[in-house]
């Protein structure tokens, strides 16, 4: 998630192959950097049932230990995510990919409810600071290596790279927890690998922001309201809150859903219901590339209702359907893309292009707001004994009139393309920014499978 426009920091010139090829080269392993950061943040979300055999939490606990990582992503945005702009982007992605790195071992050696929920708030940390970086990075790095190309080359790049990392990061979580003798070790250890190698990726990759000087001094990132058109502006923060709510609560709970629910407890399967839903995030972004901003929204807002219906249908029939729970987790996922797409460019369109990083910054933070504060609401329902499908129809009906609220304005007039409103504009590469956004046991030839109560003591502390 950017905060800022990413626009280059200094250009190359034209004639130098060497420093093209540099530049090229960097803009993959900085793609990769940002896939596996990204891809950690949803690593515990198909293991949160293994989690809760062990250290015996409730459903409660695990929308606290989502919400601990939306805190660690908000505060992030907000403290760090404009600090490349000053200090340079290699000079801030390379640690934060080392606070990843660290976050990875907090999960692999404390192996307690608190050591889940203070892996989670770091995991957050590396991923509100490295989601703004990553993305100006790879902007620039696309600007230097490829001069004459067109930058929504790059924007898009980054999008399928941010969201669909989250996607990466649920499907190879749960497949390895499904088949390995150590669910709660191997997934970490695999991405400690991958991290280190991005690393490495990032300290060869070349810089492409000079320190500023004189170096100005530090305030956090500021949040603006533009004067312009305030109604559409809330209209457009609150259909944010609303898609990323619906996201947090797929990601969060859909394992608890499959395996109390439907009935099926195969890790593999949780994860791949997570992981479907955001590469129709993914999809979404490349289907919608050049759709006018009304249609995006229209679009999106009638494709996540239907998918949040299905997922409610799916969950309350005589026999809860499967097939009808992922395919309503994949048009929630399309649907919020195209929405937060449509949100965004509604803001570009009414800002001055001075507040426009500002602007785009309390967007964002509503959206973070949105994958906490609902989800928490959700686990203090399950708490007080109210069943899931309830909770799930509730939730259902609240997410509607949020939607029906923000539509009032965002649709009451046709907005322009924002590249066409404005063409000094450049709308930031990240339009699916991160949601965005989740024991081992003994050595055992057979699948792990989701543990039931009385299973829970065969787990390894």
């Amino acid at each position: 998630m950017n905060s800022s426009p990413a626009y280059p920091a200094r250009q190359g010139t034209p004639g130098d192959v060497g420093s093209l090829a540099r530049h090229r080269r960097g803009f993959w392993l900085v793609a990769f950097a940002f896939l596996t950061v990204m891809a950690l943040g949803t690593v515990p979300s198909p293991l949160y049932g293994l989690y809760r055999a062990r250290d015996h939490f409730s459903p409660f606990m695990v929308t606290v230990a989502y919400a601990t990582y939306a805190v660690g992503v908000i505060g992030a945005l907000l403290l760090a995510g404009h600090l490349s702009d000053v200090y340079g982007r290699r000079q801030l992605l390379l640690p934060s990919v080392g606070v990843a790195i660290v976050s990875a071992c907090v999960f692999l050696a404390w192996k307690s409810l608190a050591g889940l929920l203070l892996g989670r708030f770091t995991t957050g940390v590396a991923i509100g600071v490295v989601a703004s970086t990553a993305t100006a990075y790879l902007a620039e790095l696309h600007a230097r290596g490829r001069p004459q190309a067109a930058v929504a080359r790059a924007q898009l790049i980054a999008s399928a790279v941010n969201v669909g990392g989250l996607g990466v990061g649920a499907l190879v979580a749960g497949l390895l927890a499904e088949w390995v003798a150590k669910p709660l070790t191997v997934p970490y250890l695999v991405f400690v690998g991958a991290l280190l190698l991005a690393a490495v990726g990032v300290a060869l990759a070349p810089e492409t922001r000079e320190l500023a000087s004189p170096r100005p001094s530090y305030r956090p990132q500021h949040l603006t309201v533009p004067l312009a058109d305030r109604g559409r502006y809330f209209a457009a923060a609150l259909s944010t809150f609303v898609a990323f709510a619906a996201n947090g609560l797929f990601v969060g709970l859909a394992g608890l859903f499959l395996a109390v629910t439907l009935h099926h407890r195969s890790l593999a399967l949780a994860g791949a219901a997570v992981c479907a839903m955001f590469a129709a995030n993914v999809a979404t972004q490349f289907l919608s590339a050049g759709w006018q901003v009304r249609l995006e929204l229209v679009a999106g807002m009638g494709t996540m209702i239907t998918g949040v219906g299905l997922a409610v249908l799916a969950v309350w029939l005589s026999s809860p359907s499967l097939a009808l729970f992922i395919v309503g987790g994949a048009l929630i996922g399309g649907g919020s893309g195209a929405i937060f797409k449509g949100a965004i460019a509604t803001v570009l369109s009414i800002s001055t292009p001075e507040r426009i990083a500002e602007s785009l910054t309390g967007v964002f933070l509503s959206g973070y707001v949105g994958i906490s504060l609902p989800v928490v609401g959700v686990g203090i329902t399950l708490a007080e004994g109210v069943s899931l499908k309830v909770t799930l129809l509730a939730f259902a009906i609240a997410m509607g009139l949020g939607i029906a609220a923000s539509a009032v304005k965002l649709l009451a007039q046709p907005v322009a393309n924002a590249s066409a409103a404005s063409p000094s504009r450049e709308a930031p590469a990240t339009l699916a920014a991160p949601r965005a956004l989740w024991l081992e046991r003994p050595p055992r030839p057979s699948r792990h499978r989701w543990p039931t109560d009385h299973q829970s003591e065969e787990l390894d502390q």
